[in-house]
């Protein structure tokens, strides 16, 4: 791999652990394509912006690259072209097309979106570009960044750390088994007709909700997790007799952990594995409160490093096995798209919590919210949500493909009987 490079034709990249699932998979639907938006108080003004987005074109070479297919491995390669701006109108998330770079720019009146191939990075990773385009903007309308805010300025050289595969700098092999884990229970909806994906806002105070958390004693991500968990269990409980008796009894939910908050690293890569808290419904209604402690102890034991290890060591480990290794490209995309599949059978729903966004108090008094939308769920999940906090707002974005919104209104309806106001937006 090319850890530093004297020309942009020498820069070429690996694809990190992460990423490799992504090509055998993605497709105009499944696009695997995040999205975050910042709404701004005043217009976007056309000549900064433009002058913002020259001032990083360089500044990211790991993104500006393409996709190309080599014998044994998909890698990334660097390519010439400029960072795409578009009006932001249509579908979010949509697939990017072959030899194009994989990630954009939107602008629609006051809002600027990015949307990233998550074949490049995660979600902190997104937002770090956001934050670089945003703040070089606000600084070429005469708005000064306050010295000491950490961000990537436009000028500066990249890091070599900033494009490591950190999954393959902290790999530590292991051999501790790995467990099978049954089928979860998939919500009965029905698809609707293509294009499928919309995404409905539900925004929050944040004060509040962490204020019910606190009351709990769990995390505000923890208190969530248990509402997204009771709405699906209370679509499990209304199915009829026989698709009950014939459902599967595991309601698990997947929940991204950002490891840079565990290992010392700087990527702007994808960086991320997950825990799944779960219920067996076999056992009888759970109340909020026994979902809570659920959660709870569930996502204390398994964030633990040692078992976040464990799992990097079965992902990292997969691809470093010699054959696998000697597999040609299509039959590992053959095997991928598999894996995907039968991954995607053992949870129920996803939910990311990107966390509280915090500018600087100079840079916040610009905005008026940021909206976070994760990549559109699969034929078998069929709905996911994302949450962002900002200021007194927490956003949730429902990311839907059927013509139900009937866990969404229990998800909404359950913090509304917990005293929660609650605001509800089509995006």
């Amino acid at each position: 791999m090319a850890n530093t490079y004297e020309t942009k034709r020498d820069f070429w990249l690996r694809l990190d652990n992460a990423a490799k699932i992504y090509p055998a998979i993605r497709s105009t639907e499944l696009t695997s394509v995040i999205r975050i938006s910042v709404e701004l108080k005043e217009r976007i003004k056309a000549e900064p912006f433009s002058e913002a987005i020259r001032a990083i074109e360089e500044r990211f070479p790991y993104y500006k690259v393409i996709l190309r297919r080599g014998f044994f491995w998909y890698f990334l390669e660097h390519a010439d072209i400029p960072i795409k701006v578009m009006a932001d109108k249509g579908v979010p998330c949509r697939a990017f097309e072959k030899d194009e770079l994989m990630f954009r720019v939107l602008v629609m009146k006051n809002k600027v979106s990015v949307e990233f191939s998550h074949i490049l990075t995660d979600g902190t990773g997104t937002l770090e570009f956001l934050k670089t385009l945003l703040f070089t903007y606000l600084e070429k309308c005469g708005q000064r960044v306050p010295d000491g805010v950490p961000w990537l300025r436009p000028g500066e050289k990249a890091s070599t750390e900033e494009h490591e595969d950190a999954f393959n700098r902290f790999f530590k092999k292991t051999e501790a088994p790995t467990i099978s884990i049954p089928k979860a229970f998939h919500v009965p909806f029905s698809l609707k007709p293509r294009p499928r994906f919309d995404v409905l806002l539900g925004i929050i105070p944040i004060k509040e909700t962490i204020q019910k958390a606190k009351e709990h004693k769990v995390s505000l991500t923890e208190y969530l997790v248990a509402v997204y968990l009771y709405g699906l269990q209370k679509v499990h409980e209304e199915l009829p007799k026989r698709a009950k008796r014939r459902s599967n009894k595991k309601v698990r939910i997947e929940v991204p952990v950002n490891l840079r908050n565990m290992y010392p690293t700087k990527t702007m890569r994808n960086f991320s594995l997950y825990v799944m808290p779960e219920i067996d419904v076999r056992m009888g209604w759970y109340t909020f409160e026994q979902l809570l402690k659920v959660v709870h102890h569930q996502m204390q034991l398994e964030t633990d490093k040692k078992l976040i290890s464990k799992m990097m060591a079965r992902n990292v480990g997969g691809e470093k096995n010699l054959f696998i290794r000697g597999v040609p490209l299509f039959l590992k995309s053959l095997i991928l798209s598999q894996l995907y599949a039968a991954g995607t059978q053992k949870y129920s729903g996803v939910i990311t919590n990107l966390g509280k966004v915090d500018f600087s108090p100079e840079i916040n008094n610009h905005i008026k919210r940021v909206v976070f939308i994760p990549p559109p769920a699969n034929k078998i999940l069929k709905v996911n949500c994302g949450v962002v906090g900002f200021e007194n707002k927490l956003v949730l974005s429902f990311g839907n493909i059927t013509e139900s919104k009937k866990l969404e209104r229990y998800f909404f309806s359950f913090l509304i009987s917990q005293g929660i106001p609650v605001k509800i937006e089509q995006y």
